[in-house]
């Protein structure tokens, strides 16, 4: 899993979300289970902040969307 840490990803908040996701890996016992990595700019910038998973790109992540995102596409993984 890769999150963008571009300057325009920064600035729409990924920082919390950065946050969320080390939280939310902690919380589900997962941290030794996925590989989060920041990423540099992933070039859909009007549209950050940027996420990836198993090579799937999620385009405009928030705080309120992130749960939702993790529970769904980590579900195997549990």
């Amino acid at each position: 899993m890769h999150i963008c840490l571009g300057s325009s990803c920064f600035s729409r908040g990924n920082k919390a979300v950065v946050n969320f996701i080390r939280d939310y890996l902690k919380r589900n016992h997962l941290e030794d289970k996925v590989l989060f990595k920041g990423a540099r700019c992933m070039g859909h910038c009007s549209n950050g902040p940027n996420l990836i998973i198993n090579d799937s790109i999620t385009e405009g992540v928030t705080l309120a969307r992130i749960e939702g995102i993790l529970e769904k596409e980590l579900a195997k993984i549990k």
